[in-house]
């Protein structure tokens, strides 16, 4: 959550200012263009579709969150578009106070829009009705960039890339690292790992090395080497997941902490107000309500090194009604007592709870569930990994969801990385081991809390 306070019409004076930043993605063009346009336009050559229109958006969200802030009422916008709206790249919006109207307590903002070199894209006027009380709101976080803005303050992170012996693989350490976010130190076999490089004219010049015989023995000096705390995380390049996890769990490598290994995913859909967590949707098939509890558990500890206090945690089923014939229901009934008896922490458990009722407020009003996850929930931990991979590669592939994924439940942060992953997944899922390392540092017994039997 963040909060935000507005400025009443006597405070505002000529010439406050408000700035933000944006990275605009082809993904919020699309989900844009469907609607509000015509999605028949996403075939089209022109650069850019609905320019102004995503301008006005973007402007009239700086007005709602900085200046005036919440209370404030957009009577007009004009908006000049001065070229094409660039995406995948930083644009800067800014509003600049030109006056006040102390009849109707408007303000006239003069308002623009630049890329990422400074040049103007839009420029605005618009007139406002500022508040006249002051009005604090918390806020959701949404978009997972908050992830690596939190990171700025931070060292970049040392940590082991395994085996990284693919153009995919290797671009994803490189550009974590150009990103500020890790120092990687990569296990491969060096003659393959510098003919891979060259050829994907990646710069790995002033990375350090540990030359390996293979992907078994990247993964074990890589898993040796967390555990003896030369690195502060793992990454995996293009090894098989079975076979870094194989390595993790040796007892020589000194990482297990006596709970299962999840994978944990922070998601960020266009359509949806709040940030969620799903679990786990890449490694326990079909787990048991043990091993639930522990991936409850390990979600609990991801959701805090992330930034949600207390985190709301929905069991999924079918139905929210307990019935015997459907383990998925009694898994949750379970786990929400076992969460009231003190043997999950740190968050609030309730289940079984259906995905409508778990994540929208008024299925849950209409079906008279009294909850309070129920609406709200931060986390969804799905039956089985059927129904996981199924809702994250949904929220993926076909509504354009940002994503941050880590196996979580070892005594350091792992980034699984996949072939299909953007960039910015890469990126994302790097700023999460980082935050994550830095609260287990800080404190371990809130991330990874001891079993209590």
């Amino acid at each position: 959550m963040r909060t935000i306070v507005n400025k009443t019409f006597d405070e505002i004076k000529p010439g406050d200012t408000a700035t933000v930043q944006r990275t605009l993605q082809s993904r919020d063009v699309r989900a844009w263009v469907v609607a509000f346009g015509d999605a028949v336009a996403l075939t089209e050559t022109t650069p850019m579709q609905g320019t102004a229109g995503i301008v006005t958006a973007l402007l009239t969200a700086l007005v709602g969150s900085a200046l005036p802030g919440p209370g404030s009422s957009v009577r007009s916008i004009t908006v000049q578009v001065k070229a094409a709206l660039p995406t995948d790249a930083v644009l800067t919006l800014k509003i600049v106070v030109r006056e006040k109207r102390a009849d109707g307590m408007l303000v006239i903002l003069d308002g623009e829009c630049m890329g990422p070199t400074g040049q103007p894209v839009a420029s605005a006027m618009m007139e406002v009705v500022a508040p006249t009380m002051r009005i604090q709101r918390d806020v959701p976080e949404h978009r997972l960039d908050s992830l690596l803005e939190r990171c700025r303050d931070l060292k970049p992170m040392l940590t082991g890339v395994v085996h990284p012996c693919s153009a995919e693989a290797l671009a994803g350490a490189v550009e974590a690292a150009a990103a500020g976010l890790i120092v990687p130190v990569l296990f491969a076999p060096d003659k393959e790992l510098r003919k891979i490089a060259s050829a994907a004219k990646l710069d790995i010049s002033g990375m350090r090395v540990v030359a390996t015989d293979g992907p078994e023995d990247s993964a074990l000096k890589a898993a040796m080497a967390a555990g003896a705390g030369d690195v502060q995380a793992l990454m995996k390049g293009s090894l098989h997941t079975d076979v870094m996890l194989h390595a993790i769990m040796q007892k020589e490598a000194k990482l297990r902490t006596g709970r299962l290994l999840s994978h944990c995913a922070m998601m960020s859909v266009p359509t949806y107000a709040r940030r969620i967590i799903l679990t786990d949707v890449a490694l326990n098939i079909a787990p048991d309500t043990d091993q639930k509890r522990d991936i409850c558990q390990n979600a609990i500890g991801f959701a805090r090194a992330l930034g949600i206090d207390q985190p709301k945690v929905a069991v999924l089923a079918a139905i929210e009604m307990v019935n015997t014939k459907m383990p998925a229901s009694l898994d949750g009934a379970i786990l929400a007592k076992m969460a009231d008896r003190g043997q999950i922490v740190g968050g609030i458990v309730d289940g079984p709870l259906d995905l409508d009722a778990a994540v929208d407020t008024e299925a849950a009003k209409i079906k008279h569930i009294v909850s309070p996850v129920a609406g709200v929930a931060d986390v969804l931990v799905v039956p089985n990994i059927e129904a996981g991979n199924m809702i994250y590669k949904n929220l993926t592939f076909m509504a354009d969801s940002q994503t941050a994924g880590l196996v979580v439940g070892a005594r350091v942060p792992i980034v699984l990385t996949s072939r299909a992953d953007t960039p910015d997944a890469r990126r994302f899922s790097a700023a999460a081991a980082v935050l994550y390392a830095d609260a287990l540092g800080r404190d371990r017994a809130t991330i990874l809390p001891e079993r209590l039997e």
